[in-house]
């Protein structure tokens, strides 16, 4: 039997420098080695101190990046296809979504967001949350909306009632929209009051079942975590 690949995958720690940092980026591939099903291990970065293991397996990077069999990879989407590829069946799961728009549901998202949350403005509040709540109706729609292989099952169905954004599992396309939204859930609530309406069912729906997974769940940052980070530039407003 051959022997199994070493893996490691070293993404952005916290404030306290040991549990997992605000980084949607090292959430992703962190999610994806989970669902992958394989062994691997996980090691927080400090990057205030600056470890010197850091600077002699990879010096220069910022988290997250991987170690293959002691072959480094630092780049997050080439990192995602190497493993799709790598860990790839009849032995691990394809997590490659199966319809194109689902890898482009919701990527508008995080930059209205980040718009609308950096803002100190109260004058230009208003247009800017229409703005952000525009990128939210736009992903519910998609979510309501009944895939090919949903109306092959049923020809008659009109709203969709899939958990994920391809289907009923999680895939690449989760794996890279969830953290985002997670940030923006717990960061929107806390600086603007806002929480993503309930007439939004089926973004509600997505989130339900997303935080029913481990492989979400138990990756996502802690609450403090990311509002300490966004605490810098994300302001009430008066």
């Amino acid at each position: 039997m051959a022997e199994a690949s070493k893996i490691e995958l070293f993404v952005k720690a916290s404030e306290d420098g040991k549990s997992i940092g605000n980084c949607p980026f090292s959430q992703r591939l962190f999610m994806i080695l989970w669902l992958k099903g394989v062994n691997f291990t996980l090691t927080t970065v400090d990057m205030k101190r600056a470890p010197e293991f850091l600077k002699s397996i990879a010096p220069g990077t910022q988290p997250p990046f991987l170690m293959y069999d002691g072959e480094l990879k630092t780049d997050s989407n080439k990192i995602e296809e190497f493993l799709e590829a790598t860990l790839a069946p009849p032995k691990y799961p394809k997590l490659s979504s199966r319809h194109k728009e689902s890898n482009e549901a919701g990527n508008d998202i995080f930059h209205r967001f980040s718009a609308y949350i950096k803002n100190h403005s109260p004058q230009m509040n208003e247009s800017l949350e229409k703005n952000f709540l525009k990128t939210l109706i736009n992903l519910d729609k998609f979510l309501t909306t009944p895939l090919p292989y949903e109306l092959e099952q049923n020809p008659n169905v009109t709203v969709s009632q899939r958990h994920f954004l391809d289907g009923n599992v999680l895939t690449l396309a989760d794996c890279n929209l969830l953290p985002k939204l997670h940030i923006v859930k717990v960061v929107c609530q806390k600086y603007r009051n806002f929480v993503i309406p309930s007439m939004l069912s089926g973004l509600k729906r997505y989130l339900d079942n997303a935080y029913k997974r481990e492989e979400f769940s138990n990756t996502c940052p802690a609450d403090e975590e990311i509002l300490s980070v966004y605490s810098t530039f994300a302001h009430y407003l008066k």
